[in-house]
């Protein structure tokens, strides 16, 4: 597509944006009673944000116009961020991971697939040169630690790559030669052949035979190219043609790359800031410093006194060239004052009331307040995110000519004015200093007085001297002070504890999406979730705030995942995709694999300090609470995978780990999916003879392990040999699928009563016995009014 429709798609998509911004102020800020309502009115967000996201996505990862692709990736991050804001504020209110949407796409007209949580190409894009390196280093380290083996190359002789470019060349000599010749012959023939025409005149059989001619060459050559494409496949010389799409649009994604690229290294050699300094650096000085002499000349005038210069934390000299009166500048000066008095003394009063409401009468009544009056939603962190960046494509983008940037590379107008207020700033630095000097010097000179710095100089280098201190402390002892982080990346390796993560994207984890999950809850049926809803939890909770540091600092934070389900559901795999597609480091800390590396307790802690260094996550009981010490600056997820939860104790689960996902085993439709998939995966042919059907039925109970097994037992090297001769049948599955032991119907009720026994889970029954309680009282009401009439 050109790049007038992704501009078109980002254009579409800032509208949408608009609409939904003007709703949500209008809907979201009114308290509300009905719960049902406000479930739709989140999903509906939910929905129109999720679209928005996608398009934006799309149109950020085409376009080549890099200042575009700016004001897209800050809009992006803010819809990203209130994705899942709103994603924790559903969860909240029906105390359940999982929804069922169903109606509402069906009354919005849309599939499943159009709320697909897609992952951004630029967590890569951003990095990838990066991630390049850090492979190559992690190769390099596990071949000379014996830990993987490098493929043999054998160099060529320089004399046998001269004889073999000489082959090539004259053969292509020889064969341009021949089609020279051959064209020569064919013009000389086609004029013997018109002159004979013009004197023998048309015949009726000679054009029908020529006609034969034409269309059976045609069809020969279509049957022997199909021949020819088919023993190069077999001979391994060309791709299959699915394998040859991909690497197409491999190849379009990659000129795209290259285009951006290119733009970027376009744009790094204009020195605009540097020529904007040279040219106006000297106007912007002299005019400040006048504005900011003739602000001290007036403020003594009118107050009698010199203002107090403000400190680079209140502006500097920014609070002073507002667009305010003198008087209301040294009025804000002093009321500044005033607050930091008031705020002290607020303080004392919140200790004293919260000591009050440790006593536990006034929890109740707040209690009471919230159900009086109604849910609302919580403040967000992104939507003064969203509307900065709307104002910005409004201001720049909206109406501006698209026809004479012909290049797409760069605005230099738009260069200049974001440069311009840099300059400015880092001017403005340096003339706060001079006139801060200055007015000290006038102040003495005029009025005898001296700075507040000068007096209370002794006092502030002695409470510094407290508050660090108090500080150190604080700060953990670095055990590894001599050791670099290269090294310790390199031990780590050795000893296994950072390892390579295998490349698998989000999209190779395949499930169909649940339609029976809203008419199940209707009739009180607790659901149990299907695949297509854990891998969009997994984008929800592991990959979008990794991926991103705006949306991981200030997003709901997620510091702990826990994957529980049976064996062969794909939740190793998941992990894998995280770090696949966050581009992020995988360290394997399980039992089985520290076991007996680091003894001893000083041991673990050196072992956990150097993980720390890399990034920072601890094990068994030290785990909670440096958890809690983790910020929302520290891009770190820890994930826990197991195929027996029931067995540890809870109470610490729910303590380390925020989010319990619970992985069942496939469901009907993703079986069907999943069989498709898998066969053609590992080069088998799907014909009338294989029921895929009858395959996904019998295979009910078994997991993806179970059914990736049978297949790659079935489809051997000979059988695919054998398949144009011999289709596939669907006997053949069965046979290899029956040796394997299924997850029966009773382990899934014992994950289904563990998962009942969490935090969630528990606040899920309640839920539902008020709402059973609810549905009762009503009933009762209304008999007694039938009664009475």
């Amino acid at each position: 597509m050109s790049q007038a429709t992704y501009n078109k798609m980002w254009t579409d998509a800032q509208k949408d944006l608009d609409i939904q911004l003007r709703r949500e102020r209008e809907e979201f800020l009114q308290p509300e009673k009905d719960r049902v309502k406000v479930f739709k009115m989140l999903a509906a967000s939910y929905i129109k944000y999720m679209q928005i996201f996608r398009n934006l996505e799309t149109a950020h990862d085409q376009l080549v116009h890099w200042q575009k692709r700016t004001v897209i990736r800050q809009v992006l991050d803010g819809v990203i961020g209130r994705i899942l804001e709103i994603k924790k504020e559903m969860v909240e209110l029906e105390n359940s991971e999982f929804h069922y949407i169903d109606n509402i796409l069906e009354d919005l007209k849309l599939l499943p697939e159009d709320i697909e949580v897609p992952v951004p190409r630029y967590f890569i894009k951003e990095k990838l040169e990066v991630l390049q390196q850090r492979e190559k280093i992690l190769d390099q380290v596990l071949f000379n630690a014996g830990l993987q083996t490098q493929k043999c190359v054998k160099a060529m002789a320089f004399e046998e790559a001269i004889k073999m470019i000489q082959v090539a060349e004259r053969a292509r000599q020889g064969r341009h030669r021949a089609a020279f010749m051959k064209q020569i012959y064919l013009e000389e023939k086609r004029e013997r052949q018109t002159k004979l025409q013009v004197q023998m005149g048309p015949n009726p059989d000679d054009a029908a035979t020529c006609i034969q001619k034409v269309w059976r060459g045609y069809i020969q050559r279509k049957k022997t190219d199909k021949m020819r494409e088919e023993e190069m496949i077999f001979l391994g010389m060309s791709l299959p043609p699915h394998l040859k799409a991909m690497s197409i649009s491999q190849m379009h994604t990659g000129q795209m790359n290259a285009l951006q690229g290119e733009v970027q290294e376009r744009h790094k050699e204009v020195f605009i800031k540097d020529k904007l300094r040279e040219t106006e650096g000297l106007d912007i000085k002299e005019t400040l410093q006048d504005q900011i002499g003739q602000c001290f000349i007036e403020c003594r005038h009118i107050i009698g006194k010199f203002p107090d210069y403000p400190t680079e934390e209140a502006g500097g000299s920014m609070a002073i060239l507002s667009q305010k009166t003198p008087e209301q500048v040294a009025a804000e000066l002093a009321a500044k004052k005033d607050i930091s008095l008031q705020k002290k003394s607020q303080k004392k009063k919140k200790e004293k009331e919260g000591k009050e409401k440790m006593k536990g009468k006034k929890p109740q009544k707040t209690g009471k307040k919230e159900e009086e009056e109604g849910w609302k939603m919580a403040p967000s962190n992104f939507l003064s995110i969203m509307e900065e960046g709307n104002s910005q494509y409004k201001a720049a983008w909206q109406n501006r000519d698209k026809g004479c940037d012909f290049l797409q590379d760069h605005d230099p107008e738009l260069i200049k004015e974001e440069k311009r207020e840099e300059v400015e700033e880092e001017i403005r630095v340096q003339v706060d200093k001079l006139m801060q000097q200055k007015l000290e010097n006038l102040k003495l000179a005029v009025d005898g007085e001296k700075s507040d710095k000068q007096k209370k100089g002794r006092k502030s280098e002695k409470k510094k001297k407290t508050t660090m201190r108090k500080k150190i402390p604080e700060i953990e002892e670095d055990l590894t002070p001599d050791r670099t982080i290269d090294s310790l990346y390199r031990q780590l390796v050795e000893e296994g504890l950072l390892i390579k993560a295998k490349t698998v994207n989000l999209s190779d984890y395949v499930g169909e999406y649940s339609y029976l999950g809203t008419t199940l809850r209707q009739v009180d049926i607790e659901p149990m979730p299907c695949l297509a809803d854990v891998r969009q939890l997994i984008a929800l909770y592991g990959i979008l705030p990794l991926g991103s540091q705006t949306v991981h600092e200030k997003a709901p934070l997620v510091k702990a995942l826990l994957l529980a389900g049976p064996t062969g559901v794909g939740k190793k795999m998941l992990v894998h995709a995280i770090c696949t597609e966050t581009g992020a480091n995988l360290f394997n800390l399980s039992a089985s694999n520290i076991a007996g590396k680091y003894p001893g307790k000083n041991g673990l802690q050196m072992m956990l300090h150097m993980v720390l260094k890399m990034n920072p996550i601890r094990l068994e009981k030290i785990l909670p609470k440096f958890l809690k010490a983790l910020k929302a600056q520290d891009r770190v997820l820890l994930v826990g995978t197991t195929n027996r939860p029931f067995d540890a104790n809870l109470k610490p689960f729910c303590k380390v780990y925020q989010k319990i996902i619970l992985i069942p085993r496939p469901d009907y439709a993703s079986r069907f999916v999943l069989w498709k998939h898998i066969i053609l995966q590992n080069g088998g042919a799907i014909t009338n003879l294989l029921n895929i059907s009858c395959l996904a039925k019998v295979s009910d109970g078994f997991t993806q392990g179970h059914i990736i097994q049978a297949v790659q037992a079935v489809l051997s090297e000979l059988r695919l040999l054998q398949m144009t001769r011999k289709p596939l049948r669907t006997a053949e599955f069965m046979t290899s699928l029956a040796r394997q032991d299924p997850v029966y119907r009773e382990e899934e009720e014992i994950f289904k009563a563990w998962y009942a026994k969490t935090q969630l889970g528990k606040a899920r029954i309640r839920a539902l016995a008020d709402s059973e309680k609810a549905g009762k009282g009503k009933t009762k009401e209304g008999n007694k009014g039938n009664k009475k009439n």
